[in-house]
C-alpha cells in the first residue's frame, strides 16, 4: 500500500467512524449531548463541534498547498474559525449535516492527491498567527490522528452515557 492509498483509507475510516459516532449520539437527548462531562471540550456536542472546526481549519490550510487543490474550493465560502472551543453548530442535526459535508469533501479531495503533492511543504499560520512551514505528508498524518484522538474521547463519553458505538478499529476497513 502506498502513501496515497493509506490516506484514502484514513479518509474512509474518518467517514465510517463519524457516521457511527453520530448515529450513537443521536440516541441521546439534546440535554445529554450538552451535559458537561468534564472532558476537554466539556460535552459530547462540544467535542464534536471541535472536530468539525478543527477539520475546517486544516482543510482551509490544505487548500493553500502549492498544488492548489480545486477539490477544496467549496471551503472558500466558509469563514476560518477563530476559536476551536465554541459551539458553531447549535444542535446535533446541524452539526451532522456539516460533518457529512466535510467527510464527503475529504473523500473527494484525497482521491485527487498525487505522490509529489505529499513531498511539498505547507506554509500556514497557526491559530495564534504564528507562521509555520511543515512537510505536507506529516500534516496529513496529524489531521487524521487529531480526528481519531477526539473521536476516541467522544466514544468514551458516549459509553459513559450508556451508548455503545460498536467496533471502532481501523482493522474493520482493511481487506
Amino acid at each position: 500500500m502506498n502513501r496515497i492509498e493509506q490516506i484514502v483509507l484514513m479518509a474512509a475510516y474518518n467517514r465510517w467512524m463519524n457516521r457511527k459516532v453520530y448515529a450513537a449520539a443521536a440516541q441521546l437527548t439534546e440535554a445529554q449531548l450538552r451535559m458537561d462531562r468534564e472532558a476537554f471540550f466539556g460535552s459530547i456536542l462540544g467535542t464534536l463541534n471541535h472536530l468539525a472546526l478543527g477539520d475546517t481549519v486544516w482543510l482551509k490550510r490544505f487548500a493553500q498547498h502549492p498544488t492548489g487543490f480545486s477539490a477544496l474550493a467549496p471551503l472558500e465560502a466558509i469563514a476560518m474559525p477563530r476559536d476551536l472551543k465554541h459551539f458553531a453548530f447549535a444542535d446535533l442535526e446541524q452539526l451532522a449535516t456539516r460533518r457529512g459535508w466535510l467527510d464527503q469533501l475529504i473523500i473527494d479531495w484525497v482521491e485527487t492527491l498525487r505522490e509529489p503533492d505529499l513531498d511539498q511543504r505547507l506554509h500556514y499560520r497557526n491559530m495564534r498567527g504564528v507562521a509555520s512551514d511543515k512537510p505536507f505528508s506529516s500534516l496529513l498524518l496529524h489531521f487524521f490522528n487529531h480526528q481519531t484522538h477526539h473521536r476516541g474521547q467522544v466514544t468514551t463519553l458516549l459509553t459513559q452515557a450508556g451508548v455503545d458505538v460498536g467496533d471502532t478499529d481501523l482493522l474493520a476497513l482493511i481487506d
